[in-house]
C-alpha cells in the first residue's frame, strides 16, 4: 500500500507509529476558542459564496439526474454522526440507484476498504451520471448547505454512518470530538487508497495540528484535486 503524501510535520502520524492523539492537547488549547470562532466565520462566508457560485452547476446536475432516472430524487439525504456523536442529515447529489441502501447489505462481502466503513470501486449501484459526479466530487456540493447551517465544517473528519460508529473503539471516537467536514488530510492525500485505521490517524493528526492556515491550504488542495483525483469512487 503506497504511503500518502503528507506534509513533513505530519509524517509520524502514519501506520507503524500508532500515535494516540488526544484532542486539544498541549499549548494549542488556549487558542482553540479563537480558532473555532474564526473557523465558523470562514465556513459561513465560503459556503454561502460556494452555493451562490455553483447554483448553475446545481441546476445542470439536477437536470442530468432526472434525465437518467425521472422517478428518482435529485438529492440524497442520509443520517450521519457528527460532533459528540450527534446524528444529523447530510445531503449529496444522488449518484446511485434509488434503492441503493437496500442493496448495500448484499454487497458487504465485496467491501474493498478495511475497518468500519464501506467502499467498493466498481459499485453496481452507481448510475452513469453518478460515476462522473463521484469522480469529480461534484456529488458533495450540497454539503455546502450542511456547512452553512452548522452541522458540518469545510474542513474536518468525514462524518461516518451510524452502523460504522457502532464498530468504533474509544480510540476511533476521538475523530468525533470535532465538527465533521467536507474535506481533510485523507481527501487531499490518500482518500480511498488507505484503510480505515490510516484514515483515523490522518483525522487525529488534523485535530492535533488544525489552524486557519492549514484549513485554507486543505480547501485549496481539495479544489485542485477535484478534477484529477485517481482515487475517488
Amino acid at each position: 500500500m503506497p504511503k500518502p503524501e503528507l506534509p513533513e510535520e505530519m509524517d509520524y502520524a502514519m501506520p507503524g507509529q500508532k500515535m494516540f492523539y488526544r484532542a486539544y492537547a498541549g499549548p494549542r488549547s488556549e487558542h482553540i476558542a479563537a480558532y473555532l470562532i474564526m473557523k465558523r466565520i470562514l465556513d459561513i462566508l465560503l459556503s454561502l459564496f460556494g452555493l451562490l457560485v455553483t447554483l448553475p452547476v446545481f441546476l445542470v446536475v439536477a437536470l442530468l439526474i432526472k434525465l437518467e432516472d425521472p422517478k428518482g430524487k435529485v438529492f440524497f439525504r442520509q443520517t450521519r454522526i457528527g460532533k459528540d456523536e450527534r446524528p444529523f442529515e447530510m445531503y449529496k447529489f444522488r449518484s446511485m440507484v434509488a434503492n441503493a441502501e437496500d442493496l448495500k447489505k448484499e454487497l458487504l462481502a465485496f467491501n474493498e476498504v478495511s475497518g468500519a466503513m464501506f467502499k467498493m470501486k466498481n459499485d453496481p449501484r452507481i448510475t452513469r451520471i453518478g460515476k462522473f459526479l463521484r469522480k469529480t466530487s461534484i456529488d458533495e456540493l450540497p454539503q455546502l448547505w450542511n456547512v452553512l447551517i452548522g452541522n458540518m465544517s469545510l474542513v474536518g473528519p468525514r462524518p461516518p454512518l451510524p452502523d460504522e460508529v457502532a464498530q468504533y473503539t474509544e480510540y476511533h471516537k476521538q475523530r468525533l470530538t470535532v465538527t465533521p467536514g467536507c474535506t481533510g488530510f485523507w481527501q487531499v492525500s490518500a482518500r480511498n487508497s488507505v484503510g480505515f485505521d490510516e484514515m483515523v490517524q490522518l483525522d487525529l493528526a488534523y485535530i492535533q495540528h488544525r489552524s486557519i492556515m492549514l484549513d485554507l491550504k486543505l480547501i485549496l488542495l481539495t479544489g485542485l484535486r477535484m478534477f484529477y483525483s485517481k482515487d475517488a469512487y
